[in-house]
């Protein structure tokens, strides 16, 4: 009888084990996959930044540090790999992207330029999809995060090979400093 009662609680311990882990597998799952997405649509964005360079710098042959600027910032983030790397490069580059912008603005037969007007709507609708992409990341690594430091599952983790992943935050600054433009140059 007592024998009975060790091998169910054993079992029981092994299937709460098996549980714990499998939570975290598929927490890891979701967050790679979520990541992925966010990359596919930088990507994709990275991709399109040639095309509109070369369709401003007909109208703005002037302005080359800027596009120097976008080009750089665009060759940093698609080379930066761990999650704060892509953060800090992907400041750099919306930086200069708002100051392409800003020298778009300068020129209206350019605002007026249909293949200007398409590659800005994909860029815009690439910036959302990035962003959504972004919040979903955010959100399975808060879901793994939680997970990995609440008890019981905190004793396994080690054991389990998971740990805690970096959120992928971009800093505000582009937003609280304006981008300066100077056609004095």
């Amino acid at each position: 009888m007592t024998l009975w009662i060790v091998v169910g609680i054993i079992l029981l311990f092994a299937i709460i084990i098996m549980a714990m882990y499998n939570k975290f597998v598929q927490l890891n799952i979701r967050t790679d996959e979520a990541w992925s997405d966010i990359d596919v649509q930088m990507k994709r964005r990275y991709d399109l930044i040639p095309n509109l360079i070369e369709t401003v710098k007909g109208y703005a042959k002037h302005e080359k540090s800027v596009f120097e600027e976008v080009t750089e910032a665009r060759a940093n983030a698609l080379s930066a790999q761990s999650v704060p790397d892509k953060a800090k490069a992907e400041n750099q580059f919306e930086g200069a992207l708002k100051s392409m912008f800003a020298v778009a603005e300068a020129y209206p037969e350019l605002k007026a330029n249909e293949n200007f007007s398409q590659l800005q709507a994909e860029l815009t609708d690439t910036e959302d999809k990035i962003q959504a992409s972004r919040r979903f990341y955010n959100s399975n690594v808060r879901e793994m995060n939680i997970a990995v430091q609440s008890f019981p599952a905190n004793m396994f983790v080690k054991m389990f090979g998971f740990k805690k992943r970096d959120l992928f935050e971009l800093e505000e600054v582009a937003a609280k400093n304006p981008v300066k433009v100077d056609f004095n140059n």
